[in-house]
């Protein structure tokens, strides 16, 4: 089955355990429709770049799946109906990374970044 990677932003207003609840909500979605959620991670309120909805911030939550794309089109239709959910994005991968995702590791965790050598020499 394919690999899906989903990003939720829920309501700033909602409790934890309601924006937890969701994701509960929305994995046994995908399990009813043929697919597992291989980990889930609650990244907590964040704030968001610009408002949606009027509100400032948001729950955001991560899922990474092996459904078809019959199950990930149904959870996404009903999160889109829902009133708690602000945005979804699903992206399809070719494999899931192994470990934490880069939003819940620590700042030393992280791998460095690349080398900028096409750069050049500046001055």
């Amino acid at each position: 089955m394919p690999l899906y990677e989903h990003v939720m932003i829920a309501r700033q207003d909602l409790s934890t355990a309601q924006a937890e609840g969701l994701v509960e909500h929305f994995s046994t979605v995908l399990s009813d429709n043929g697919g597992s959620v291989v980990d889930s991670e609650y990244w907590g309120v964040k704030t968001m770049a610009y408002k949606i909805n009027k509100n400032r911030k948001g729950h955001y939550a991560f899922l990474r799946t092996d459904a078809p794309s019959a199950a990930v089109q149904e959870m996404e239709r009903l999160a889109r109906l829902h009133d708690d959910v602000m945005r979804v994005l699903t992206i399809k991968v070719d494999a899931h990374e192994e470990g934490p995702s880069v939003q819940m590791q620590k700042r030393d965790e992280r791998p460095d970044r690349r080398d900028r050598g096409d750069r050049g020499d500046r001055r």
